[in-house]
């Protein structure tokens, strides 16, 4: 129970974080993108805050056993770049540029009422179900 709702928490301050940063703004996204163009740097900043918050908070749970609250802490140990992840990247890259959106923040839209959620997820599931049908045929 403990567990759900400290995860429930995590979610929304998640997602109020994307809130106010505006990174549930497509357009704010691909504005980053257009480095060419009119280039908004706000979305960089709010990674570089991220990864230095992730940068220590990796580091403190490699040293640990367990989370505060128990659970045991499984960290990814795969650190082969394959086809499959590099295929993966590219698909994700290309879709997050062409509409300025990632699960994260389509979930927080879903939320705030916004129109592109509603056609952003169920092609994200459409395309997760996609991969799990056509991914053991490509072996």
């Amino acid at each position: 129970m403990l567990k759900n709702i400290i995860g429930l928490l995590a979610g929304l301050l998640f997602g109020l974080g994307l809130l106010v940063s505006g990174m549930t703004d497509p357009v704010k996204v691909q504005g980053f993108l257009d480095v060419f163009g009119a280039w908004d740097i706000s979305l960089a900043l709010v990674m570089g805050g991220g990864l230095i918050i992730a940068f220590f908070g990796v580091r403190l749970a490699k040293r640990q056993q367990s989370s505060w609250i128990g659970t045991p802490i499984d960290m990814p140990s795969k650190t082969v770049i394959n086809k499959k992840l590099l295929i993966g990247a590219m698909l994700f890259g290309i879709g997050w540029g062409m509409v300025g959106i990632c699960p994260g923040p389509g979930i927080v839209l879903l939320g705030t009422g916004q129109w592109q959620a509603y056609v952003f997820i169920p092609a994200m599931i459409i395309g997760m179900l996609a991969y799990q049908w056509l991914e053991p045929k490509l072996g």
